[in-house]
């Protein structure tokens, strides 16, 4: 094996980038940003700008986070030993064998603060880091995920979604394994969590299950969820070497009450795929229960990989396409990918969803290989085939998407869609690298992509400058979006199964250059020599235990914003209907004077994780505003006059005030009959029921 120093002036060579650590990643890093920020455009910034600031850097504010190796790594041990790799022997390499950990920000202990569960490989406990905010005053965490019981020391842990899977008022956390059943842990309420997988029937079986989504497909009122899942990830042939032979399907679980679930996969129709052949599967990086169509029920949304197989363009097979199942309301699920505009082929990998243009439709944003990483191979492919970008919703036909021209793009896991700046318009953010042997990709060191209100996204990484050696240099398998510190600005948490020292590793400019802002940030780490034609030798270095980023926003910009959080009131009204969390339902803020927003509730997303329940709008300067919730069912709620700085939790009022039958008067009779039990059941506060009455009226007269 050739030895380090060879290695540094082979990369010098080539015009390595030799970045700096992540102790003195600063001030280069930022004037880097700064530059790409000029160069990419914009910033709808109204005062100052955005800075985020990674607490977790050097074991800070209690974060001791770092990702045990999956227990795939003895397949890596054997094959980087050999005297040379193959191009045969590409798929004898494990996929992720560093881990592919999962994130999530919820509060797990409803103490009015933002926790964050992360999950972790076979021997090292799962993380929940309980945030110490409400009790000391300081963003500080304590990681009680033994004491809990949800540390799944034993477990080869991957993706995680949670939601209030039996209605009692605190959150249950779903967590897959890889080759493993999944666990379900049930929450007492008390701080401490309880197994109940086997009793519930949602273990999933033995698959490669790597993301989740909770929602309601059947309007019962209950969470059901719907795991994504991939292949074997102990080697590499389900991407090398075959389009479906190795993949393992999806799978749909429904909530049948009494924490028991049953498996509605092959009733349900999520099996039949667009383009592939009837019992086979994709590649299934990430799930969505969302209600694209804003018709009041839940639609599936998968993101499925093309890998590294020829497409139909070069003579192939396409399979790698944003899968979309509509639902008729009581679970049955029609593939409908080829009608709504998304059977464009391409490796997709994550998604978030929102409205990126003040249409009132239903945008999404799509994470993919980026238009960087194939030409490493020496396989000269032109732009766009594998470009991260948004599908805008469209009115005609309604319930339909087309992408407009977006630009050559880094690789991408987790997205979201959310207004960083809190101008008012929705921004997208993502994260993510990937090792697939004889290199690692470094192209991504935390992407912020800032609207500019007309769904025109321009490239900006100052916001995120300070973490941009230690980003790129970690895999960020995924990332989660919540307001951490309470200050109404998102913060971004994201989570590594490997990081690259610079000590050891250098990165090198990649093959490609497309004129476009993400040329400057395409770096690789050429963890093997090339020594001939799909030949490779290993260069002697292992990446280092994956670890997590907590970045926090400064609030830079001074905009206002207001928080929304939703609660559903099945068993709690008489014409309650939905699950506690209010998961699957669609809430807009319109400012006073200002563009509608819009934020779906998810119960997972992007990719291996899920973001907050809780809805951030950003205000710009305005003073108050609407909130409008469609609920799943078909009924609609509205909160006038909420003001900048509020956050408010709105219930589930079983009275639409669209679309009632009755008359005015029985309307009012409805909604204060719901009231009244919602605030005699403490659920709501007088001036609560107050706003929410006097809303209803207003809401009903604005109609009619």
């Amino acid at each position: 094996m050739r030895g380090f120093a060879s290695y540094v002036r082979w990369a010098i060579l080539a015009g390595a980038v030799l970045t700096p650590t992540i102790a003195s990643a600063g001030e280069g890093i930022v004037t880097e940003g700064i530059e790409l920020a000029k160069k990419g455009g914009g910033g709808g910034s109204s005062a100052g700008k955005i800075v985020f600031d990674d607490i977790a850097l050097t074991n800070g504010a209690g974060i001791t986070y770092r990702r045990a190796p999956s227990t795939t790594k003895a397949n890596w041990d054997a094959v980087k030993i050999k005297p040379f790799m193959s191009r045969q022997e590409l798929n004898q390499i494990p996929n992720k064998w560093r881990g592919s950990p999962g994130v999530a920000i919820g509060d797990f202990d409803r103490d009015g603060d933002e926790d964050i569960y992360v999950t972790n490989g076979p021997g090292r406990a799962n993380s929940l880091y309980k945030n110490m905010l409400s009790e000391t005053g300081t963003l500080r965490f304590e990681d009680v995920a033994t004491t809990a019981g949800v540390d799944a020391t034993d477990m080869d842990s991957t993706g995680v979604c949670y939601g209030d899977v039996d209605n009692d008022g605190d959150e249950d956390i779903y967590v897959l394994g890889r080759m493993e059943p999944n666990r379900l842990f049930e929450n007492l309420g008390d701080g401490t969590y309880r197994n109940i997988t086997d009793a519930a029937r949602a273990g999933a079986g033995i698959y490669g299950h790597y993301s989740c989504s909770m929602g309601d497909v059947n309007g019962d009122g209950l969470l059901d969820i719907f795991v994504g899942n991939l292949f074997d990830q102990a080697r590499f042939d389900a991407i090398y070497s075959d389009y479906f032979a190795w993949n393992h399907p999806n799978q749909l679980f429904v909530n049948q009450g009494n924490k028991t679930f049953a498996d509605h996969s092959e009733s349900s129709g999520i099996r039949k795929l667009f383009n592939v052949p009837p019992g086979d599967a994709t590649i299934t990086w990430a799930v969505a229960l969302v209600d694209y169509d804003q018709d009041g029920d839940l639609d599936i949304f998968q993101a499925d990989d093309q890998g590294a197989l020829a497409p139909s363009v070069f003579a192939g097979v396409d399979r790698g396409y944003v899968q979309v199942f509509r639902n008729d309301g009581a679970g049955r699920f029609t593939n409908v990918t080829q009608q709504v505009g998304t059977a464009r082929q391409s490796s997709w990998m994550g998604l978030a969803f929102g409205d990126l243009n003040h249409d009132g439709l239903m945008d999404f944003f799509a994470t993919s290989t980026g238009d960087y990483m194939v030409q490493e191979f020496g396989v000269p492919i032109p732009p766009d085939l594998a470009t991260s970008r948004w599908f805008l919703g469209l009115q005609t036909p309604k319930g339909t998407f087309e992408p407009p021209p977006a630009p050559p793009s880094a690789f991408g896991w987790s997205a979201q869609i959310f207004d960083y700046d809190n101008d008012g318009d929705a921004d997208v953010t993502y994260y993510g690298a990937l090792n697939v042997g004889p290199f690692v990709s470094a192209d991504n060191p935390g992407v912020i992509l800032e609207n500019d209100g007309a769904a025109n996204l321009t490239l900006n990484l100052a916001p995120t400058a300070q973490t941009h050696d230690k980003v790129r240099r970690s895999d960020c398998n995924s990332m989660a979006t919540g307001d951490l510190n309470n200050d109404g600005y998102p913060d971004i948490v994201h989570v590594s199964g490997h990081y690259l020292d610079p000590a050891k590793i250098p990165l090198v400019p990649m093959r490609s250059k497309w004129d476009s802002p993400f040329d400057a940030t395409a770096l690789v780490a050429p963890t093997f020599f090339a020594i001939g034609p799909w030949e490779w030798e290993w260069a002697g270095q292992e990446p280092d235990e994956g670890m997590m980023g907590v970045q926090i926003s400064d609030g830079g910009t001074h905009n206002n914003w207001v928080k929304v959080s939703v609660k559903g009131t099945k068993d709690l009204t008489f014409l309650g209907k939905n699950n506690r969390d209010g998961i699957g339902a669609v809430v807009k803020f319109t400012p006073k004077g200002g563009k509608p927003a819009m934020s779906p509730v998810l119960g997972g997303s992007g990719s291996a994780g899920q973001h907050s329940l809780v809805q951030s709008f950003g205000l710009g300067k305005a003073k108050k505003g609407t909130v409008e919730v469609l609920w799943p069912g078909g009924v609609r709620n509205r909160l006038y006059d909420v003001e900048e700085g509020e956050h408010v939790t709105i219930p589930e009022i079983g009275c639409s005030y669209s679309d009632w039958r009755g008359n005015r008067a029985s309307y009012l009779a409805c909604v204060n009959g719901a009231v009244n039990q919602l605030y005699f059941r403490d659920v709501i506060t007088a001036e609560l029921a107050a706003r929410l009455r006097d809303s209803a009226r207003r809401a009903y007269d604005d109609k009619h």
